[in-house]
């Protein structure tokens, strides 16, 4: 797919534009999943989706064939979700409170029957947003490349722009961070 990829991104530099159009056909899917699971918010993965290629198609001059086209876009992606999280992330709690200061139960609905899977559900959805919450951004955007996305280390450092050994120490603290706050799920017999 890669030398296909580049095929389309030379006639999009040659000023066919439909050409584009086919790259984001092909990628739009994939850099949706990533902003979403970044933002958590399927509203601003579509908005991040669309300035993503817009910044590609601006930018389209500088991509380098050496590079992968879909790595390069993920990197452009995750700089998109990153600043939108951090632009809002003072202004939104990652759990709802109360005026008491109370947290308040979020019901998740599910199609399971059960009222007590549904409350099981919804605590364990709450339990790993908010674990997924006390990531940093770095920790949360590599955790979500390797382990939801199935990225290399090699890509998930082109893409942070951090070494290897500095991509795996990332993805390792996010595991351990999980896995801590995770860890009392582990007894609920589900």
């Amino acid at each position: 797919m890669q030398m296909e990829d580049l095929a389309y991104i030379r006639q999009v530099q040659a000023g066919d534009r439909d050409a584009f159009r086919v790259l984001v056909e092909r990628h739009s899917r994939a850099i949706f999943r990533v902003a979403y699971r970044v933002t958590n918010s399927e509203e601003d993965a579509e908005e991040i989706v669309q300035e993503t290629f817009m910044k590609a198609y601006r930018a389209l001059g500088t991509f380098e064939s050496r590079a992968n086209f879909s790595t390069w876009l993920t990197r452009i992606a995750i700089n998109c979700s990153l600043d939108l999280v951090n632009a809002r992330k003072p202004t939104q709690p990652l759990t709802s409170e109360s005026s008491e200061g109370e947290e308040i139960e979020i019901q998740v609905p599910t199609t399971e029957p059960s009222p007590e899977r549904r409350v099981l559900s919804g605590e364990v959805r709450e339990r790993i947003a908010n674990a997924m919450g006390e990531l940093t951004a770095v920790e949360r955007t590599a955790f979500v490349l390797r382990h939801f996305e199935g990225r290399s280390i090699e890509e998930i450092s082109s893409v942070l722009e951090i070494k290897g050994g500095a991509a795996k120490n990332t993805i390792f603290r996010a595991v351990q961070k999980l896995r801590r706050s995770l860890e009392p799920l582990g007894k609920v017999a589900l």
